[in-house]
């Protein structure tokens, strides 16, 4: 992956259109490598969660654009290339496999981010109801030596509404993402080891991902 790092490393430092459309050969190369990352990527998840069904590269990959309509940030590109691997594409709500190129700040993460309430109090109600079973999952001695614990950017301080502040594991629905990610160094992802890992972290992720996907299923 060094072409598609350095060019990002490169555009971070000159972030604006000229230097962009100047250099847009090495974009295309960069973009180009990210892509095959990619697409061996769904190739090795389509062996380890079947679930996983038809994914293409193009339509995982996230576009390079910002959205700089609502921002007073107008810098018109993203400094990092993103792929979310997902059952029924990136807007059908459903758990999934990410991966971020980004020097200094590449991992590869999985989950539900930030998703639209009705999915949020779906996944919420599965662990109430299955609570075990999710801590289980979360609490398994190699997902958590790898992982760590959940994501919690941001968590509610309050127990949400409809469920009992005595729930005995009410933390757990406090979460307004259910993610896990595994950051990776940039010297892991120049190297030869970089599918190896990635794949790893998909392998453990998959019972993650199928709890989640089942509570949005029923």
């Amino acid at each position: 992956m060094q072409n598609s790092l350095s060019f990002i490393h490169e555009l971070g430092q000159n972030n604006n259109r000229e230097w962009f459309h100047a250099n847009r050969d090495r974009y295309e190369e960069a973009r180009k490598e990210f892509r095959a990352f990619v697409e061996r990527l769904i190739g090795g998840l389509e062996l380890i969660d079947p679930d996983l069904g038809p994914v293409q590269a193009g339509n995982a990959i996230f576009r390079i654009h910002r959205d700089i309509r609502f921002t007073n940030d107008k810098s018109p590109y993203k400094t990092n290339f993103g792929a979310f691997i997902v059952r029924g594409g990136k807007k059908s709500g459903n758990a999934g496999y990410y991966f971020h190129l980004e020097p200094g700040n590449s991992f590869t993460g999985g989950g539900v981010y930030h998703p639209m309430p009705d999915i949020l109090k779906a996944i919420r109600k599965e662990i109430y109801e299955n609570a075990e079973e999710f801590l289980g999952i979360i609490k398994n001695r190699e997902f958590h030596d790898f992982f760590g614990n959940l994501y919690d950017d941001d968590m509610l301080k309050t127990p949400p509404r409809n469920f009992p502040a005595d729930f005995r594991y009410i933390d757990l629905l406090k979460y307004k993402s259910y993610t896990v990610l595994r950051n990776f160094d940039d010297s892991l992802v120049r190297g030869s080891g970089l599918y190896e890992e990635t794949i790893r972290a998909f392998r453990l992720m998959v019972p993650f991902n199928r709890f989640i996907n089942n509570a949005l299923s029923d």
